[in-house]
Order: structure tokens, then sequence, then C-alpha cells
């Protein structure tokens, strides 16, 4: 079975000339950094992710986490690549210098973080939450807190969780009934008293690192009813000492570990908190403003549980054209003396290409994103940060949902290509779409994603930010249309067409959201993916003039395959997937009285 391979080439590609990697670096603070570091930093994190992390995937998901007396054991081997991880600085890449980080920016980030998922998804999600915690802290925690735990979290030696979702509670977080009581001590200063439960807790108790860090949220005693009364907790595995050592274990332990449908090497944890009269814990920020924190960590997560979208994608087709390559079947239907290789098949080549072209796009979007949250967190100009910002808000659902739900089509397609022996798991590709089911779900679902889109970032702003994309979109059309050539013009039209149809829904929803809330969400859905095509076709029509340019010059001359390809899988997105915008703009526009037909009863 083949390991994985970073696709490190189109990574520079899209972070050189489709994200403005030379914009970012001119940014306060990326002053350092330049195209020859991010080609080293990929080249070597390629490395780690082929020659450590990928080759325990398939062994991780055999073998999966154990759970024994309140303890987690990792699979083999996964225990000795998190401390190479940490020991490389992998973890420390985007953060702060004065924690410990290299302050490197989101762009060259975002990469990184992509070759881990694909090579082991299990693997990247405990750095994933990791991080969603250390950005929560850094925003929101005191100057204490930070001393207390950054630098640990930061380097890799301590790991973080976010500790939200409670049995009865689900995403309607209301409802939750985790306890928070005030209390003091000599040794532990003010804090509170943590009791309740919470579950679905990735990495919530494992043997990788030597304490976990918890931010759960609860309630106080004084809290009001329902979201506006959830405050905010770290709650340390091990009690941390003044000095920085770690004291006595903390009254939290994990009660049990789910059994699922994949990633079956990252535990997921049932978290049991006070079953001893009480978790210490310490507020972060202000009382009953814990939900707002939170969001710090779930906009990050939701961004990069969007890259594993993309992730699980670049591993499937990988795995599927390492064998449409290698699998000999039937004979050529132009004719040929004997059986072919089933790539010159023109549907095995079909499939092959909607995996390539879908992969390629998300991450093109995914990267301009991570491009736009460094200048939205960096740039000295505030009208230019709150332009990207609005970017950004807009489009981290549509990354996160689009991204994920492609993700598991595209598994599925991988399995289809392999055929019969895709159902069989020695091959791997059954494990990849497994492991693809979980992203649409993690972090709010596409549903919570898409009303998030179609409530938040268009309706309740009139549409400005979706607006402002669609001129962005229009200009590339123009370009193409001065351009010249036929597959450039094929792909005007088609993202011409694409654009027309986000324009007239968007429209809409703006419209109705007042007067039929419910017609508007129950097209929520389809309005998303609408967008994610929309926009990854925009990308890749960049790609396409860019490589057409390059072409045309000296520039391109000793990659003109890479090049023509670039050209030739933007047709292939413009005829096969852009296509689709028509449709789905009628299901937005006229779909929600087949939604709302029938009554309670009737189903």
């Amino acid at each position: 079975m083949s390991e994985y391979i970073a696709p490190i080439r189109d990574m520079q590609f899209v972070i050189k000339e489709l994200a403005g990697l030379d914009a970012v670096a001119a940014l306060p603070g990326c002053e350092d950094v330049s195209a020859d570091l991010v080609d080293q930093i990929l080249e070597e994190n390629g490395r780690f992710s082929s020659e450590v992390l990928s080759p325990l995937n398939q062994s991780g998901d055999v073998e999966g986490s154990t759970f024994s007396s309140g303890a987690v054991r990792t699979p083999k081997g996964f225990k000795e690549a998190y401390l190479k991880f940490v020991e490389g600085g992998w973890n420390a890449l985007q953060f702060p210098a004065e924690y410990g980080g290299q302050g490197l920016p989101k762009l060259v980030a975002t990469p990184v973080m992509e070759m881990w998922k694909s090579a082991n998804m299990s693997f990247s999600l405990c750095p994933l939450l990791t991080t969603g915690a250390i950005e929560a802290l850094l925003l929101r925690g005191s100057d204490e807190q930070k001393r207390s735990f950054l630098p640990k979290m930061v380097e890799g030696q301590w790991t973080g969780t976010m500790n939200l979702t409670e049995s009865q509670a689900g995403t309607d977080l209301a409802l939750l009934k985790c306890k928070a009581v005030p209390s003091t001590s000599p040794e532990l200063g003010a804090h509170y008293r943590i009791s309740g439960q919470k579950i679905f807790i990735t990495y919530g108790e494992h043997d990788m690192a030597e304490n976990i860090v918890h931010l759960v949220l609860a309630r106080t005693p004084s809290a009001p009813e329902g979201v506006k009364g959830i405050s905010l907790f770290i709650v340390p595995k091990f009690i941390v000492n003044r000095d920085g050592s770690l004291g006595a274990r903390n009254d939290v332990q994990c009660s049990s570990i789910e059994h699922k449908l994949g990633i079956h090497a990252s535990p997921t944890a049932v978290m049991l908190f006070g079953e001893k009269g009480g978790a210490v814990g310490y507020l972060v920020g202000e009382e009953n403003r814990g939900l707002e924190y939170m969001f710090i960590m779930m906009n990050a997560a939701r961004f990069a549980v969007g890259l594993e979208g993309v992730a699980i994608s670049e591993r499937a087709y990988q795995r599927a054209l390492e064998y449409a390559k290698e699998r000999i079947q039937s004979r050529d239907l132009a004719g040929s003396e004997a059986s072919v290789p089933i790539i010159r098949h023109p549907d095995v080549r079909r499939m092959l290409m909607s995996m390539k072209a879908h992969t390629e796009a998300m991450r093109a979007l995914a990267y301009v994103t991570a491009a736009s949250l460094d200048i939205a967190h960096r740039h000295p100009d505030r009208e230019e940060r709150m332009r990207h910002k609005a970017f950004v808000d807009f489009m981290i659902p549509v990354v996160k949902g689009w991204s994920t739900e492609t993700g598991i089509e595209i598994a599925s397609v991988g399995i289809q290509v392999h055929g019969g022996m895709g159902f069989i798991e020695e091959t791997g590709a059954a494990q990849h779409f497994r492991d693809a089911r979980i992203a649409t779900i993690y972090e709010g679902t596409t549903g919570i994603q898409a009303n998030d889109l179609v409530g938040r970032k268009l309706a309740r702003e009139g549409g400005a930010t979706a607006k402002a994309v669609i001129e962005m979109i229009r200009g590339v059309e123009a370009q193409l249309k001065n351009a010249g050539g036929e597959d450039l013009a094929a792909i005007r039209e088609a993202l011409s067409a694409g654009a027309s149809a986000m324009a007239e829904c968007a429209d809409w929803i703006v419209r109705t959201y007042g007067s039929d809330i419910k017609a508007v969400h129950a097209g929520a859905v389809p309005f998303l993916k609408l967008v994610g095509v929309v926009c990854g076709g925009w990308q890749m029509a960049r790609a396409a003039l860019v490589a057409q340019k390059k072409l045309g010059d000296a520039s391109g001359a000793g990659d003109a395959s890479f090049y023509q390809a670039k050209i030739g899988t933007a047709r292939f997105y413009a005829d096969h997937v852009l296509s689709q915008a028509g449709g789905l703009r009628d299901t937005v526009l006229h779909g929600a009285r087949g939604v709302m037909a029938l009554a309670e009863e009737q189903f």
C-alpha cells in the first residue's frame, strides 16, 4: 500500500500565485517569511508526514485507541510520533514567539496542517484541538493564565481540548447543566469547582502528552438561563503549581471512549468532572461570556475541519490514481491487442478528473481564506482588516461545509475507482471514506454552517460581503474574456453563469429572510454548496489565467506540463462542476415548498 506524498508543487502554486504570499510576507510580523523559507517548511513537513505519520494511518485504524480503568492508550507508534512532532517544532509554527512559537502566518501553517490530515487524520485531531484552545487563551486568557499554560501548550508538551457537548444538549448549548461553584484555598487561590459530564471530547484522555488542558463550558450559581449564562473555564488534568511544575491529579477523569465509524485511532472521550468533590477550574475572562469565547475556538476549528475535507480528498485521489495506473482490466475502447490500465477508460478518467479538480478547487479556496485571515489580523489599515475579516467570516462556513461534504463524495468516488477492491479494507480506500464522514458533523453540522451563512453572514448584513465576492468573480470573468483561447472562453461562460446564479440566490435570501425564514433555511445547504461550487470555480479560473500567462512567457517554459494540466483541470471543473450552479439555484429559489409539504404525521 502506498504512503502519502505531499502535493508540494500544487501547494506552492496556490500559496504564491493565488493566495498571495508576497502580500502576506509584507505584513507586520511576517518580514522573515520568504518563498525559500516556505519551500523548506513544505519539504520538511512533507517528509515528516510521509515517513512518520502516514505509515501509522492504517495500523492505527486497525488497532484503535483502547480504554482501561480511566486510562487511554493510543495505537502503537502514536506516542513516539507525537514526540517527534513536538521535537520538530511543528505545533509551535503559527503562534507568537513570546510563548515559544515561530510566529509564522496562517497561510504557511495551512498547507502544513493539510499534510498532517492527509497523512493521518486521527493523529492530526490532537493538535487541531490544542490549536483552538491556544487561540482562545491568547485572546481571552489573563496574563497569569497565559504564563501558566501557553508555553507548554505551544510547544506541544501539553495538549488542549474543547468541552462543550452534553448528552441532553447536543448543539443546543442553552441546555448545558455542567456547574461551576466559586471556591478558594491557600494553595490554589480563587478558583471554581467544576462538576458535570461532557461527551464527544476528542483526545479528552490519551498517553501522548504529560498534561491535558480542558476548556470547559459551565454555569455559575448566579448565571441566567440559556446561552447568556455560560462561562468558560480552564480545567487541567494535573494542577499546575505556581512554579510551573505539575501537581496533583485534578478531579477530572475519562469514563469511556466511543466506538466509531472511522478515525479509530483518535480517542473520543466521555469526561466526568467533580466525581470527588469538584474539579479545580479557572475562569477565562468574564462570567457569562463563555459562549462568545468558545466561538474563538470554534472558528479556528471550523477552518481546520474544512481542511480535513481537502486533505482526505487528496489522500483518496492519490490512492485511486495509483490503483488506476496499475490495475489492468479490459481492452481500450478505441482498440487494443490486450487489456490496458483502467486509467485509459473514459469513465475512470472522468472520476479521477473529478477527484483532482474538486481537491484543487477546495485547496485554493481554503488557502485564499487563510491569507485573508492573516491580513485581517495583521494589516496596519483598519479598513483593510475589516474588509478581509468580512470575507473570512463569509467563507469559513463554506470552507467547512462544502469541503467536508465534498470530501465524503471524493472518498466515495475513490472506492468506485477501485471497484470491488475498494470495498475491501486492505486497499485503504474504505478507511478514507469512513474517516471523512465525521468532518461534516464536527464543529457544527453542514446544516448549522449553512444556517450561519444565510442568517448571520448574508441576511444580517444585507448581502454586502456576498456582493463584494461576486464583484471579484466578475473581475476574473472580465480577465477571461480578454485572455482568448477556447478553454478559457468555456471557463468564462460557466463562471459567469455560476456568478449570476449565486447573485440571484443571495438577493432572494436577503429579500425573503424577514417574511419567510423557513423557506430560506430550507434551501440553506444547497446555497452553501452553490457558493462553494462557484467560489471554487473562481479560484480554478484564476489558476487557469496564471497558467496561460506562464505558458506564454519564459517563466513557465520548464514546467509546461504542470501549467497545461492547470488549464485542463479548470476546464473540467467548468464543464462538470460549475455546470451544477443552475440546478442549485433552482433548488434554493423554488425548493422550499417540497421541503415543507408534508405535515409531521405524514412522515
